[in-house]
């Protein structure tokens, strides 16, 4: 664990993918929907990779791929539906509009969104927002609680690390 960075909870060095599925299926053991994670970061910091190993930890067994020309992934696996988006490739947030989030976000939903800024203003307030971010030797996550159920997330999570 590395020292707090920039006002994060928490922030934990995940120097290669097995650092990153063992933090991932952390947070999806101890989620409980609803729930909405903001992955922020460069492209190929370890978004996609996050995600992915979360929905393996839940059971999902076939492939998971990248939401990043369809935008949207869903996935129905231990009793929640988790949302996987990519908004990397979206040029204007109203765009997002036509995937009627907020009929497709419930209560047993987990709402993963990459590249939020993107959406500013048409997505649903972040629980917790994940920093992925590299030094000069290797990478980190950082995480940021943005209401009482990414507090009480992030807070598991810690315990468990």
């Amino acid at each position: 664990m590395k020292p707090d960075v920039g006002g994060a909870d928490w922030t934990q060095a995940v120097p290669d993918e097995d650092s990153v599925a063992i933090l991932a299926a952390s947070f999806a053991h101890l989620i409980k929907p609803p729930m909405v994670l903001f992955l922020q970061g460069d492209l190929g910091a370890g978004k996609t990779t996050f995600a992915r190993a979360f929905i393996h930890a839940l059971g999902f067994k076939a492939y998971v791929k990248s939401p990043s020309y369809g935008l949207l992934e869903s996935y129905c696996v231990a009793g929640m539906t988790i949302l996987h988006l990519d908004l990397y490739r979206i040029e204007d947030p109203e765009e997002l509009d036509y995937l009627a989030l907020r009929d497709l976000y419930e209560e047993n939903s987990v709402l993963m969104v990459e590249w939020p800024r993107k959406g500013v203003d048409h997505l649903p307030e972040p629980d917790l927002e994940l920093e992925f971010f590299e030094d000069t030797e290797t990478r980190f996550i950082s995480s940021f609680a943005k209401s009482i159920a990414g507090f009480e997330l992030n807070r598991k999570v810690l315990h468990n690390l």
